[in-house]
């Protein structure tokens, strides 16, 4: 007997995927498990042909076509002529917010991963470092929410991080203000979560990431192998580190820029994510090094979970990535970085081609009262394979997500331009419970001090090990 799943609800007009990657392969079985709509009015826009037979079997429209700045409304013109459906944008080198601002004009849906900019952005190194940044691609975003607020719905930024993990986030303040007896009811607005995290003493918080996926065979030289795009990687590890800059922070890096305008949440270093390590804890591999990646998650979140203003606010958390990817991923890096040059042949490891792993992706709160804690899903590839068609573990964190922000959307058409701290964390994550393997909260008595080698010197600073210049790897 088939297995049954939950219909979260009806698709009216047409649903355009734009980009068919390894998220786009893994995010279509699961609109054709949980959602009603017209089969005939299904679409991918994606230049490769590579995988123009699986879609044709499945009785989904390819239109082979890369979306530019020139072309974009001629092609999605006939596709929303009726004034609904839904776009989810999945590509890389699509500009997320070109997109976005013309889905709200048709009145279609709209879901995307990441704000992505139009193609080369990324290495255009013309713009300065500033212009590059995540904080920067951000800033445009909430400019036109706040320029043309409320209308059709667009949920912007809502993959495994940045997405998912803001609402383990909201999941792990409740738990932990259980845990040491403050006596709160869920916050219902921004203020009062930013104000729980206050009373709660935290300081910071990493997105702390684990990749432990092995592939059957050993890397190729000469390759470029990686769980989730490849490019995408390439791209996001080469723009200049960035991270939202607590409150409770007194040395300020050397390296470290701040912006001149905006919500002033953030700052960047003169380095990029490649070469920037720090400092962080995961239960899979207790202390490791991750590299400092920018994503949208780390300004988000130290924005939403401000209190005050400007520069110098009442309370705000640090915020930032520490990503140690898949051990093929890193040897990949370090060849690239080595030839200067990137890898002719890449190599995006399926389902498959995994032998065992798991991703440990989550949360890591630190500073209070109870020291750390590490909240998030641990799925294995072996889970992975069993929940769900073309995934691995890495990859249903993120299509999974990609599905609560459909439904979420869905569920609430007209709520504007929006970010995943501002959703409701409990429907989304009870939509994605399912796929997400255990979801699983850790404390720990680990900080960056704890494990410093004596050989590279004092730290920058003993008296309090979670300031950033500590976590900070040099």
């Amino acid at each position: 007997m088939a297995e049954s799943y939950p219909n979260h609800g009806r698709i009216d007009g047409p649903i355009v995927i734009v980009g068919f990657g390894s998220i786009g392969r893994g995010t279509l079985p699961l609109i054709e498990r949980h959602f009603t709509y017209d089969r005939d009015d299904i679409h991918v826009i994606e230049p490769s042909m590579r995988r123009a037979d699986f879609l044709a079997a499945r009785g989904v429209r390819h239109i082979p076509v890369a979306l530019t700045p020139e072309n974009y409304r001629e092609v999605l013109d006939p596709l929303f002529a009726c004034g609904k459906g839904i776009c989810v944008n999945l590509s890389v080198d699509v500009g997320s917010l070109d997109i976005m601002t013309y889905c709200r004009e048709k009145g279609a849906l709209y879901v995307d991963t990441v704000t992505e900019p139009w193609k080369g952005f990324y290495f255009d190194l013309g713009l300065g470092p500033a212009a590059r940044t995540n904080y920067a691609l951000r800033e445009a975003v909430r400019a036109e929410a706040r320029a043309n607020p409320g209308g059709t719905t667009a949920v912007t930024c809502c993959g495994a991080n940045p997405g998912m993990v803001s609402w383990l986030l909201k999941e792990a303040l409740v738990k932990l203000a259980a845990d040491t007896g403050l006596r709160v009811g869920t916050p219902a607005d921004r203020a009062g979560w930013a104000r729980l995290m206050q009373r709660l003493g935290v300081r910071g918080v990493h997105i702390a990431e684990r990749d432990t996926q092995v592939a059957r065979t050993p890397r190729p030289r000469g390759t470029f192998v990686n769980t989730w795009s490849v490019e995408g990687f390439i791209a996001e590890s080469f723009q200049p580190a960035e991270l939202g800059w607590g409150s409770h922070e007194r040395s300020f890096p050397a390296n470290a820029r701040r912006h001149a305008a905006g919500c002033k949440a953030g700052i960047f270093l003169d380095t990029p994510g490649i070469v920037t390590r720090v400092r962080t804890w995961t239960p899979v591999a207790g202390p490791q090094l991750g590299f400092l990646v920018t994503h949208n998650e780390a300004i988000s979140i130290a924005d939403y979970y401000t209190v005050g203003s400007g520069e110098t606010p009442e309370f705000r958390p640090t915020c930032h990535y520490a990503y140690h990817p898949c051990d093929e991923a890193v040897l990949s890096l370090h060849e690239m970085l080595g030839t200067g040059v990137a890898q002719e042949t890449e190599s995006l490891l399926d389902e498959h081609e995994i032998a065992s792993g798991e991703d440990c992706l989550g949360v890591l709160i630190y500073g209070h009262a109870r020291n750390a804690l590490w909240y998030g899903s641990r799925l294995t590839v072996e889970r992975a394979r069993e929940l769900a068609p073309f995934q691995n573990a890495t990859g249903l964190q993120v299509t999974s997500a990609v599905l609560a922000g459909m439904v979420w959307a869905l569920e609430n058409p007209e709520a504007g331009i929006v970010e995943t701290d501002e959703m409701d964390h409990a429907r989304c994550l009870e939509i994605m419970r399912p796929y997400l393997g255990p979801i699983e909260g850790a404390y720990t008595s680990w900080n960056p001090l704890r494990t410093r080698w004596p050989q590279l010197g004092e730290p920058e600073d003993p008296a309090d090990p979670w300031q950033f210049v500590n976590v900070l790897a040099r």
